[in-house]
């Protein structure tokens, strides 16, 4: 069985312990292959390493940081089918959305390319003629990055990509549940040409790696992309070295489908946002606020739209939908439809396992829609990272923006409206960091990514991402008399 490695100082590297962990295909339980599996020793010399190298790295040009990023997209792109293979064999996403992960990992390191170019610094007017000031922005040192198994490839992309644009060095913390995609990604990226200890990366549990690369002084910033009590310690942690963070957290988004809706297209864009990569997603809609003119017809279309999706094992051209991660994420997606139906809710549509033997082996589950829904429902408090959509009804707009606002998530919020005064009133009135207005997507790599409230902090892609990564300084200059 392959035995993926760590990548420390320029090196493949075997965990100090010897220790290995066998991933496992959530289709049918079957190993994939083993990853060395790292301690705290492990992430400190990983961090050694990188700090090591932090000095040559930030002074090496935006130009040259560029040509290897671009170089490292090419690589990934070569071996894009490879990847997604190894991405849909771990995670258990159809191959076709495990391309598409790849591909766009390769264009947020395009971007960044780019955009680390365009560290543009400022000329700050003074209140005396003999005095200027400059404002200029440099990286800031080692930094830990942090992702998680629902998109391992794309959520280690948006943050290595800018780290590396800033000048900083990185050490990475894939997810140690699904590390075997984000590995073939770091060592291609890595065989572009950067410096020893440029980028590392380490394999382990967030109580031994997580936790060093968050304690140790040698990192200088945080970016973590997880659950949201996950995020607070680290905040906790991070907060004893007054460290920068970038926290991307949990979500509870509202999906508002007004009177005026075209109904077909608000369905179909439901279905795919709550249903894709089953739900496990962080801006999957979790509530869904439908008008009570339209409730009736908007429900049929999202039955009849979520019965021709297929299910099985991801590796099939023809599967719209693969397994749940874990057994573990079912059983709680089980947990609260029963919460819900206990409490008065009705299942329109699925809400139990697919039959079958090809079913009997994989945490498959069947795509569930639900009615009658109301906020005494933990699945409508809580955010269940399953496939399930469930639905309230309201009768005014000032009921829908109360109910989409009762939550401690703020990431992402949808809007279908004809009527643009009320697209707008919603969008400026929803206390999400992105709304969505008659589409299900709201995220572009040019537009800044984060979440209001208990949904994180900071600001992840677009030009917001790589100033994250760099310190700013003030130069005063004082100036001789005039010629």
């Amino acid at each position: 069985m392959t035995c993926f490695k760590m990548l420390i100082d320029g090196q493949a590297a075997e965990s100090l312990s010897g220790k290995t962990a066998v991933i496992y295909n959530p289709v049918n339980q079957e190993p994939v292959a083993e990853v060395s599996l790292g301690g705290r020793e492990d992430a400190t010399l990983a961090l050694e390493a990188a700090e090591r190298a932090f000095p040559g790295w930030a002074e090496t040009s935006p130009w040259e940081r560029g040509k290897l990023l671009s170089r490292g997209a090419d690589l990934v792109r070569e071996r894009a089918e490879e990847i997604a293979r190894l991405l849909t064999m771990e995670q258990g996403k159809p191959l076709r959305y495990a391309r598409r992960e790849i591909v766009g990992s390769a264009e947020a390191l395009d971007y960044y390319a780019e955009e680390g170019k365009r560290n543009f610094g400022e000329i700050v007017p003074s209140s005396s003629r003999k005095a200027r000031s400059l404002v200029i922005r440099q990286p800031l040192g080692v930094a830990a990055v942090i992702s998680p198994w629902n998109y391992p490839v794309d959520l280690l992309a948006w943050k290595l990509a800018p780290a590396l644009a800033a000048g900083c060095t990185v050490v990475a913390k894939p997810s140690s549940r699904a590390p075997l995609a984000a590995n073939a990604f770091a060592e291609a990226v890595a065989e572009a040409g950067f410096p020893p200890g440029v980028l590392n990366l380490v394999h382990g549990s967030g109580r031994e790696v997580g936790r060093e690369l968050v304690e140790s002084p040698i990192s200088r910033k945080v970016s973590f992309t997880g659950e949201t009590a996950t995020g607070k310690e680290i905040g906790e942690k991070a907060a004893r070295f007054v460290k920068r963070l970038s926290l991307e957290l949990g979500g509870s988004s509202p999906f508002l489908v007004c009177e005026d809706a075209r109904i077909g297209e608000a369905a179909e864009a439901c279905m795919y946002r709550a249903f894709s990569n089953m739900g496990q997603i962080c801006i999957s809609v979790n509530r869904i606020y439908v008008h009570d003119a339209v409730a009736e017809e908007f429900a049929d279309e999202l039955v009849k739209k979520t019965g021709t999706l297929r299910i099985g094992d991801g590796l099939d051209p023809e599967v719209d939908l693969g397994p749940m991660f874990s057994e573990a994420q079912r059983q709680k997606t089980k947990d609260h439809i029963s919460d819900a139906t206990k409490k008065g809710a009705e299942i329109l549509y699925g809400g139990l396992e697919p039959e079958g033997e090809k079913y009997s082996r994989g945490f498959f589950f069947l795509p569930t829609i639900l009615d009658k829904m109301d906020h005494s429902m933990r699945m409508m408090r809580e955010e269940t990272f399953g496939p399930v959509a469930p639905m309230m009804r309201f009768s005014t707009n000032q009921e829908a923006l109360k109910l989409a606002n009762d939550s401690r998530y703020g990431l992402a919020a949808y809007v279908f409206t004809e009527d643009m005064t009320t697209a707008l009133r919603f969008a400026e009135r929803l206390e999400a960091g992105s709304v969505g207005i008659n589409l299900n997507n709201p995220i572009v790599p040019q537009a800044p990514f984060g979440g209001w409230k208990e949904s994180g902090l900071s600001r992840e892609r677009s030009r917001s991402a790589l100033y994250d990564y760099m310190e700013t300084k003030h130069i005063r200059i004082g100036l001789r008399e005039e010629i």
